[in-house]
């Protein structure tokens, strides 16, 4: 039986779509010039996440076995057509910055994947947190590589935030390092590479880090019902 708190914990950290699993790494790579890029293609991705996890929940009792990928590749297709419009037509300046990635996110394995391997065999209510954690995990990725090369490339963040959140968000940006003549290879997609690169490893120095203590933890609990002996 999975628990809610396995799958919150497994969608942000253990198995995180972009830093553990490595899925959905084309977009993930392209699209994180900026934080906001990285923001709004996360959002696309989780909306689709969330939607195709319970449609092939809610169908997974009725649709054969042998055409069940056909059928969830269908499903999917339709959600990313449905939010490949709604991007075009209320936020036309991030579907121009995003551009093919979007229907890219029918082929995008983590989304396939979850169907595959979690929606179809759980309930509803499981499938719509797995969906949920899962791409607020890949979002988090996102955002985080897009945060990084933007300011190392430009020396701000939060750049154009007002092709996600409106004419409200245009004074957003932060500049964190003034007259900064910029880091070309941060922008390019070597820097993608370097970047998923540092961040992974950051990952598994904290994943270390915290094995340690709870072994360091582990030790003192066994060895302190001894003592008292």
């Amino acid at each position: 039986m999975t628990h809610y708190t396995q799958i919150i914990r497994e969608g942000l950290w253990h198995n995180n779509p972009g830093f553990v699993q490595l899925l959905g790494l084309c977009p993930l790579l392209a699209v994180t010039g900026t934080l906001i890029n990285g923001l709004g293609l996360g959002i696309a991705t989780t909306l689709i996440l969330i939607s195709s996890n319970i449609t092939v929940s809610l169908i997974r009792n009725i649709v054969p076995n042998e055409i069940r990928i056909p059928v969830f590749v269908l499903v999917i297709a339709s959600f990313v057509t449905a939010v490949e419009m709604i991007i075009k037509a209320f936020y036309y300046d991030l579907y121009l910055a995003l551009g093919i990635f979007i229907p890219l996110i029918v082929t995008n394995c983590s989304v396939i994947g979850r169907a595959e391997a979690f929606a179809s065999k759980h309930p509803v209510d499981k499938a719509l947190l797995d969906g949920l954690m899962m791409g607020i995990g890949f979002t988090i990725a996102l955002v985080l590589l897009g945060g990084l090369r933007e300011l190392l490339g430009y020396g701000t963040l939060f750049s154009q935030a007002d092709v996600l959140f409106g004419e409200i968000a245009q004074g957003l940006t932060i500049t964190v390092i003034e007259d900064y003549p910029g880091f070309l290879l941060a922008i390019l997609p070597p820097g993608a590479f370097f970047g998923l690169g540092l961040l992974i490893a950051l990952k598994n120095l904290i994943d270390r880090k915290l094995e340690q203590r709870q072994k360091v933890a582990n030790t003192l609990h066994f060895i302190q019902p001894t003592s008292a002996t």
